[in-house]
């Protein structure tokens, strides 16, 4: 990866529903973020209404710090698996929207320290760019090792 930082920001939000133990959906989230700079990260917490009336939390953070936004992406990188990267890397095209790039997390896998794509109730993260350009986005995701 270049010198010159290619990500402008990094949010990372989950949702803890009232059959989770919020302080583990917690730890799970911040299992996928880099754990050095787990003193720089701020979590916010939200109260929700679910469909049922079911109480439900939002979890969510921005990374800006250029230092935590590099190991957050290295995180990612080295954590997924080689099947999870050429999935990612065949269905980029649905994973990017004006500079940003959707990243769906198994919330369960963060809770044991893995990184893992899921669709089912997932942490999701939201890798903006400071460029817009698809194939420039592309480049960078490569670079960063996040695809083959």
């Amino acid at each position: 990866m270049s010198s010159k930082a290619p990500v402008a920001y990094i949010d990372v939000r989950t949702l803890a529903h009232a059959t989770e133990d919020s302080e583990k959906v917690q730890e799970a989230m911040l299992n996928a973020l880099p754990s050095l700079q787990a003193h720089t990260i701020v979590l916010r917490r939200s109260n929700l209404t679910g469909h049922h009336g079911n109480p439900i939390e939002l979890l969510e953070t921005r990374i800006k710090d250029k230092e935590a936004v590099r190991e957050a992406l290295q995180k990612l990188a080295s954590g997924l698996s080689i099947m999870d990267k050429e999935l990612l890397g065949n269905e980029i095209g649905q994973h990017l929207e004006k500079g940003n790039l959707y990243i769906r997390l198994d919330k369960q896998c963060a809770y044991t320290e893995q990184i893992k794509l899921c669709n089912i109730d997932p942490i999701h993260v939201k890798v903006h760019f400071k460029k817009s350009n698809t194939e420039q986005v592309i480049k960078i995701c490569r670079e960063s090792g996040l695809i083959p």
